[in-house]
């Protein structure tokens, strides 16, 4: 991402949000509040995120050539895919979990990943340098065998079923198998980590194409309008229906401007574009 590059893509679940560029790096995230201390903020920083030293969650794929990136149809479900100079390839999703359960909505702030080769031999390094203080520290770390727990506001805990000392040595490794990250509340995670996320990526795929299916939208940019309604939903606050003016801070109006204030307070309004209040 070059200095004042705001070409990023959001994912959230009305609790949790992020903002993704398009090489799959999370540049923007706070816990355990939208208003709160960024965690993830490479975006403060208008360096490359490949330059962060913190601030920053990163799945490098070594020798990259190329990305595409696209949302799965009717979702804000991330979908980035690396390339590198061997034709090696790499996916990676990117969402917040949110769907019905016991009949309530289950939307946790956390976040989840899924990441796989789709061709050749890719080699990757993970680089997960959560900040606290707007930045200026790193969040102190700990870890066990399959979960590195960071000590940023409301305690953030990553389970995963990717080599720990892998993540935190930054240690570059070949991706042989799909691997699959929970970032979300200290809690012990149990059963199966794989199955249990891959449930939770096709019941929140599910959730929102039911919520799209709700929406009055016109047959004219039909497919631009849904995803301007799902842009909006993920701002929306969901304890009191309002709305987050922005997912970011400080961003500035222009180059040079000197405008730069925080925008995250909510805009006071009735819940748009949906008839039930999930």
């Amino acid at each position: 991402m070059k200095h004042g590059d705001l070409d990023l893509a959001p994912i959230g679940n009305c609790a949790a949000s992020a903002l993704i560029d398009a090489r799959a790096r999370f540049v923007w995230a706070c816990a355990p509040r939208v208003d709160g201390d960024p965690m993830f903020c490479a975006l403060l920083s208008g360096r490359d995120p490949a330059e962060a030293q913190q601030g920053v969650w990163a799945i490098d794929l070594i020798d990259e050539a190329s990305t595409t990136q696209h949302y799965e149809r009717n979702t804000p479900i991330l979908v980035t895919r690396l390339t590198d100079t061997n034709g090696s390839q790499v996916e990676i999703i990117d969402f917040c979990p949110r769907y019905r359960h016991n009949n309530r909505t289950y939307r946790p702030n956390a976040f989840i990943r899924i990441v796989r080769p789709l061709k050749g031999a890719p080699r990757i390094r993970m680089r997960m340098t959560p900040a606290v203080d707007w930045g200026a520290h790193a969040a102190e770390a700990t870890s066990g065998s399959n979960h590195i727990r960071f000590r940023v506001p409301g305690l953030m805990r990553l389970t995963t079923s990717a080599p720990v000392s892998s993540i935190l040595s930054e240690r570059v490794f070949r991706l042989e198998e799909e691997h699959v990250f929970f970032f979300g509340p200290d809690e012990p995670f149990d059963g199966d980590l794989r199955a249990r996320l891959r449930q939770m990526y096709e019941n929140t795929a599910l959730y929102w194409r039911r919520w799209v299916r709700m929406l009055a939208t016109p047959l004219d940019w039909q497919a631009d309008v849904i995803r301007a309604a799902i842009t909006l939903k993920l701002c929306v606050h969901e304890e009191t229906g309002a709305i987050v003016a922005a997912m970011t801070t400080s961003v500035p109006e222009a180059p040079n401007s000197g405008r730069n204030w925080d925008y995250r307070f909510c805009w006071i309004s009735r819940r748009l574009l949906h008839r039930p209040s999930t």
